[in-house]
């Protein structure tokens, strides 16, 4: 039937969408440019009403789960438009098997009109052999072309990981985003008290839990609800209730997280590819992890020692707030199980007992039993002794580190170490020689094997002799560990009269009884420890020695 003026025979939908991710230009695909495109458009066809415009700002175009296009949809289901109206096939969509579905299929099943005007694309239109190319050509070009930029932006983000700059939207429970470099953190001084605080009540025997409760009992905002105070928009995927509360699970959150150490991990997640934006969990070893990225508000050591503490098998008794100072550290000498703790009533008292848990379940292991008071008291000389060695090779240590023969030590080895270092130059060089001697007809294959083996043999003698040197210059170089952290760990306990967890966890490695209620126990920065101490009696020996020399001199 021919067309005659005022009759209005297609309801259009205006489709307008916009995303950076997709990498749109600002100008040229701005809203209000294709918003004027298309008033031009349906002003210089009468036939077509606009009746609606449907936009989608911030969404990509590689999958059509866009909430303007679901109610665009809505409105073609119910019968209020039967024409779609875009800029171009892009703003469309930019998923080729999607795309080419709704235009080739869905649109025609449902009697709807698309036109994408400057495709010069119309299906109202007879098609001719060049559309039934072209269209599916650019759809598949606005897919090659989305791909492409989720691969680059991809690559953008891990170059910035790998530099160590924060990208997510918000910054974790205790450091804010730096207002002069949005990708620094810089520490929130008031939640910064909050997880010192935490770290410190793991330390002191309290449980995730427990944690949670006294931060609760005091009325202490949760991470969540801090953000709302400090007025950012923020989403969880957690259900929360309306006033969110700390909960063990955030504690675990903030003990396991080393940004409180200072370093960053990040892009722990992902997409399996752009056209799929459910995130999944990617192996750890493929985490980026980038070290002293920002100031951090638990030291290393502190941060070391609860990650330590949260590996035990430990477990608050009932009725008590914290867990006993020894949990998680005792073990049987023989079997090398967890011991058990177990309190016997004798004399109107209670005594507390240390016993292996498989002799106490009949698994076969031979009884080893100690009492708690006795424990302690072995455990309490130990440290002290420990304290007072420490204390003692690092004043000798301090008194070497003035001396001017460990200089000239070091001088030495370093002399020998280059010397070494060109010896297995020369001898690499000599075996590269001898192929091309092979090669060249000089040294037949007998020849050839022999000298490899002379070489090689001299290379190895080299570099075992230069490994050996700087073994020998890390030990002199422990003199000068003596204000290192491990020393410090122990050097202000040097007063201690008691043991408390907090000490227990920061100090020993492991405890292990025997028979006989005979206890060995392995310290904390033990091999720190014994190599500080062979460097400070070697020492000793040699300062000795001259002086020794020099009285036979004299007599």
């Amino acid at each position: 039937m021919p067309f005659s003026e005022g009759a209005i025979i297609y309801h259009a939908a205006g489709y307008l969408r916009l995303s950076k991710e997709d990498g749109d230009k600002t100008e040229s695909d701005s809203i209000s440019n294709q918003r004027d495109l298309i008033a031009n458009f349906v002003k210089s066809t009468p036939e077509i009403r606009l009746c609606s415009e449907r936009i989608d700002d911030g969404f990509s175009g590689v999958d059509f789960h866009r909430p303007a296009f679901h109610l665009m949809m809505e409105d073609v289901k119910a019968g209020r438009i039967n024409c779609i109206i875009v800029k171009d096939l892009s703003r469309f969509g930019r998923n080729y098997i999607e795309a080419g579905r709704y235009i080739e299929r869905i649109f025609p099943f449902l009697g709807v009109r698309f036109i994408a005007i400057n495709d010069g694309y119309d299906s109202a239109k007879e098609r001719t052999q060049s559309d039934e190319i072209i269209i599916p050509f650019k759809n598949l070009i606005n897919d090659a072309y989305c791909r492409d930029i989720s691969v680059k932006i991809r690559s953008q983000l891990d170059i910035k990981r790998k530099k160590g700059e924060f990208l997510g939207a918000f910054a974790v429970y205790g450091y804010l985003k730096s207002e002069e470099a949005k990708h620094q953190l810089v520490i929130d001084p008031y939640a910064a008290e909050i997880v010192r605080d935490i770290f410190a009540w793991k330390l002191e025997g309290l449980s995730q839990q427990g944690i949670a409760d006294r931060l609760n009992d005091i009325g202490e905002p949760s991470p969540l609800e801090y953000k709302r105070f400090l007025g950012m928009n923020f989403a969880t995927g957690f259900q929360v209730n309306p006033k969110a509360k700390w909960t063990a699970v955030a504690i675990g959150r903030i003990l396991k997280n080393p940004v409180y150490a200072g370093h960053l991990v990040q892009g722990k997640e992902s997409t399996p590819n752009y056209k799929i934006k459910q995130r999944v969990l990617k192996p750890e070893n493929q985490w980026i992890r980038v070290e002293n990225t920002h100031k951090p508000i638990i030291a290393q050591e502190v941060f070391d020692t609860v990650s330590r503490v949260l590996m035990q098998d430990t477990r608050i008794a009932p009725d008590e707030e914290t867990v006993y100072p020894f949990s998680g550290l005792i073990f049987c000498a023989d079997c090398r199980s967890g011991m058990v703790r177990k309190t016997v009533p004798a004399g109107g008292k209670r005594y507390a007992y240390y016993y292996c848990s498989k002799n106490k379940a009949g698994c076969g292991c031979t009884t080893h039993c100690i009492s708690e008071r006795i424990l302690e008291k072995a455990v309490l000389k130990a440290v002290q002794n420990h304290i007072a060695s420490i204390l003692n090779v690092e004043r000798i240590l301090r008194t070497i580190d003035t001396l001017p023969m460990q200089r000239e030590e070091i001088r030495k080895i370093d002399t020998q170490l280059l010397m070494k270092q060109e010896e297995i130059q020369k001898y690499k060089t000599l075996r590269a020689s001898v192929y091309e001697d092979l090669k060249s007809g000089v040294l037949d294959a007998e020849e050839y094997r022999e000298f490899m083996g002379i070489y090689g043999k001299k290379c190895e003698e080299a570099q075992q002799a230069a490994e050996r040197l700087k073994q020998n210059k890390s030990t002199i170089l422990a003199g000068k560990e003596a204000n290192s952290i491990w020393v410090e760990a122990f050097k202000k306990n040097r007063n201690i009269a008691g043991l408390s967890r907090k000490l227990v966890v920061s100090l020993i490695e492991w405890i292990h009884v025997y028979p006989g209620s005979r206890v060995e126990i392995r310290f904390r920065y033990q091999s720190e420890y014994e190599r500080a101490q062979l460097f400070a009696e070697n020492a000793e020996k040699q300062i000795a020695e001259p002086s020794q020399i020099a009285r036979r001199e004299v007599v």
